[in-house]
């Protein structure tokens, strides 16, 4: 549907909108077509790893995912964003396989915010972007139960919505319109 539509994430059963809205990251549940505003309202973009569609990433190959890290990095060390949050356990998994050479061991793996060693873009001159590993969306992902992918997704909002409320109190002391 995504890719008939031309907008991510647009099948009804994909909790996309759902969990950015869920967890803070927006302040309206946004729709799909919706999504080429992201960066003007909220200050995010959205990007996959692979250019074709398909219903879920299992679809995708492991070659096919990983070979898109490198053009993710890119586009990361471009964009220079504060954190990025990966959509899906496969597509995180298909990242390290591409920095490792090998798969991520169970006890390496967990949701959530990755240590530093794992920031995305990095160059010379940044220490790249955090990275938060979220649960898939997709409908057909549905070895977690929603309320479980929103308590995944929750810390990454939170953060969010932290930022923003700090860039918006830095912006109004920057325009001296605080204390004056």
């Amino acid at each position: 549907m995504t890719a008939t539509s031309g907008h991510a994430y647009a099948h009804p059963s994909n909790m996309f909108w759902k969990l950015l809205h869920n967890s803070g990251c927006t302040d309206v549940r946004l729709r799909p077509e919706q999504d080429v505003d992201l960066p003007r309202l909220y200050s995010m973009g959205n990007t996959n790893i692979v250019a074709r569609p398909s219903k879920d990433a299992a679809e995708l190959s492991k070659v096919e995912s990983a070979a898109g890290t490198p053009i993710l990095e890119e586009k990361i060390r471009k964009c220079r964003p504060e954190a990025v949050c990966i959509v899906g356990k496969g597509i995180w998994e298909s990242i390290w396989r591409w920095r490792y050479g090998r798969s991520i061991k169970k006890e390496e793996f967990h949701y959530g915010w990755q240590g530093d060693e794992q920031r995305m873009g990095r160059t010379d001159d940044w220490a790249g972007a955090h990275v938060f590993v979220a649960t898939a969306t997709s409908g057909l992902a549905a070895n977690l139960k929603p309320p479980e992918k929103e308590a995944i997704w929750k810390p990454f909002g939170g953060w969010v919505k932290m930022r923003r409320e700090e860039r918006s109190s830095e912006k109004t002391a920057e325009d001296g319109s605080v204390g004056t």
